[in-house]
Order: structure tokens, then C-alpha cells, then sequence
């Protein structure tokens, strides 16, 4: 399976990254760092051909601007290795950048997981997964609890991320380009 994603800037990455790195500092908690880039997932999907795959997402980002999203509070998937994250809040751009993507690839995939579905989809970057467990969750929680999640993102690139060994690394990462396909208004009228 591949992620299609989209990778956050370097700022808010080393903010991440650093909040991620405490948690195995005070709880063990390591498990997330297999994608050490952290991210927006839209769509987990197998592929018959990765170079169509390439080209279709490499179509929807040279036709995207880059835009903002924000993120508030905290949020867990239950089960007995519950995941913690920082959910990231759906706007009309966000919605409309995940349909794209899931039209333009929908022909390419043989299989893809039920929640990349409009309807499912939750936006989110995760701080822990796998090797949290029940028992950690309050303690966990209780340590995040002491800062506030309020970030403001920059979306700027689609990223295609694959599996390699134990971690999951970037395979390839388009830029939007939206922004320079877009006319430039004129500044005289012509004459008629």
C-alpha cells in the first residue's frame, strides 16, 4: 500500500517531530516515527502501475494552490493500540483537494482502506500509534494536555509515500504550481 499525502512544511514538521520524540522520552513511544516525515494522509491505496500513480497526482498538485488548514485539540482512535493525533479541521479546500485525488485515482487502484472515503475521512496527524495501549492512554493524554495544538498549516505539495523496510519514506513529492497557471488580470481594458 501506498500513502498519498501531503507533507507538512519544516516548521511545523520540527514542532511535530519534537512533541513525537517526547513522547518516547516519557512513555517509550516510538512507534509513529516509521514515517519520520510528519503529514496529511487522504488515501491509503494499492496501485497497478506507480508511474500512473505519479502522473495522475503529479496532474492534481500542478493544478492546486497551496492554501491553509488548521488544527485544534487533541483526538484517539480506541482499540487496544489506540492512536493519538492532532485532528486537522475539514474546510471546503481540504474536501475539495481529497476529492480530486480520490476521482483521479480511483481508475488506478485495486484496493484502498475504508476510511480515505469522503464520508469516513478524518484528517489527522498522528503523535502515537501501534505501541500506545490502554493503560497509557490517560497518563499520555494527561501529558499533552499541557499544550495547546492550534496550528496553521501551510498545504503546498502532494507527497506519494512508500514503504521501505520498517519506515515509510517519500517516493516522490509534487509541488502545487495552482498558483502560476492562474491569469494575471490585465491592467488596461482593451478598446472597444
Amino acid at each position: 500500500m501506498l500513502a498519498i499525502t501531503s507533507l507538512l512544511n519544516s516548521q511545523n514538521a520540527d514542532r511535530i517531530n519534537r512533541l513525537i520524540k517526547s513522547l518516547e522520552t516519557e512513555f517509550g513511544l516510538d512507534d509513529v516515527q516509521a514515517t519520520p516525515d510528519p503529514h496529511i494522509t487522504y488515501q491509503l491505496a494499492g496501485v497497478r502501475k506507480l508511474s500512473a500513480l505519479k502522473q495522475v497526482i503529479r496532474d492534481v498538485a500542478r493544478h492546486t494552490q497551496p492554501f491553509a488548514a488548521h488544527t485544534t485539540g487533541l483526538g484517539v482512535f480506541p482499540g487496544p493500540n489506540p492512536v493519538i493525533y492532532i485532528p486537522v479541521l475539514r474546510s471546503d479546500a481540504l474536501n475539495h483537494l481529497h476529492r480530486r485525488i480520490l476521482r483521479a485515482t480511483a481508475p488506478l487502484c485495486l484496493r484502498t482502506d475504508k476510511f480515505s472515503g469522503p464520508d469516513c475521512w478524518l484528517p489527522h496527524i498522528s503523535l502515537a500509534l501501534h505501541d500506545t495501549t490502554p493503560e497509557l492512554l490517560g497518563p499520555v493524554m494527561q501529558y499533552l494536555n499541557q499544550q495547546t495544538f492550534n496550528l496553521k498549516l501551510s498545504i503546498n505539495n502532494l507527497a506519494i509515500l512508500r514503504q521501505e523496510e520498517e519506515q515509510f519514506v517519500p517516493e516522490k513529492i509534487f509541488t502545487f504550481e495552482g498558483h502560476k497557471h492562474e491569469p494575471v488580470p490585465s491592467l488596461f481594458k482593451a478598446a472597444g
